[in-house]
């Protein structure tokens, strides 16, 4: 179940978001369970593409008293630098993009690609965005925000290829999950101690997700600056399988 982001609405979404607005609070989707915001049901919470799929839908249900409209948008999802990026795009066309459900009611949202990927796999995330009815005055209306990843696989076999080390930047010290292959794989349920048994807080500064091509970086409470060739060992499950590695400073 994805936690829907609840934002005060000032003006109307005729147009698109920046991208660095849009990666802040993204909600991130891991359950296999409909994504859930109030009245709105959203099926299914990931989307994925097998190779030469150029069409898919996703069904938006209003389980509410009362009519609601949707915004629905595709943007193309990034991780520069370790950081979650959403930026506009026309690979994927998104038909109807403004949707009225009726109480009760489903809408079927209909996803084109207009290109196959090549290479590696492409990544977007579909953002439903629930357009409030005008707040009378003196209230606030509130928007709330559902995010689904989509995972678009070329044509060539596609796979995930992790390599992880320990960093410090800044004074701060960093797990770094680097993905040299050409599909996304998911971090779970990290467990790092130190080379004394001390266990260490991984928070997540991104999402669980590792993009092809890209980095993921979780921030680790060490208690302290450790010292170079300090080692480190992690423990997790990942959509690869399960990670089991002694890791070195660098």
């Amino acid at each position: 179940m994805i936690r829907p982001q609840r934002r005060r609405r000032a003006s109307s979404r005729g147009g698109v978001a920046t991208a660095g607005a849009l990666a802040v609070g993204m909600a991130v989707l891991l359950s296999a369970s409909p994504a859930q915001a109030q009245t709105l049901t959203v099926l299914p919470v990931n989307i994925d593409m097998r190779p030469g799929q150029l069409a898919t839908t996703l069904t938006v249900l209003n389980q509410g008293a009362a009519e609601t409209s949707v915004q629905v948008r595709a943007l193309a999802w990034t991780q520069p630098n370790g950081l979650e990026m959403l930026t506009p795009s026309t690979e994927v066309l998104v038909s109807p993009p403004i949707v009225t459900i009726p109480a009760g009611a489903s809408q079927v949202v209909r996803l084109v690609l207009r290109h196959a990927p090549t290479g590696r796999e492409a990544t977007y995330r579909i953002l439903l965005d629930q357009i409030p009815p005008a707040a009378a005055p003196g209230t606030v209306r509130v928007a709330l925000r559902l995010s689904i990843p989509v995972f678009a696989e070329p044509a060539t076999r596609a796979i995930a290829h992790v390599q992880y080390h320990v960093e410090s930047d800044a004074g701060r010290t960093y797990l770094v999950a680097t993905n040299e292959g050409s599909r996304h794989d998911t971090l779970r349920d990290i467990a790092v101690t130190t080379s004394a048994g001390r266990p260490v807080k991984a928070a997540n500064v991104g999402s669980p997700y590792i993009l092809a091509g890209a980095i993921g970086r979780w921030q680790l409470d060490t208690a302290g600056q450790p010292t170079t060739g300090e080692t480190f060992h992690l423990a997790a499950h990942a959509d690869s399988g399960a990670v089991d590695q002694s890791l070195s400073l660098k």
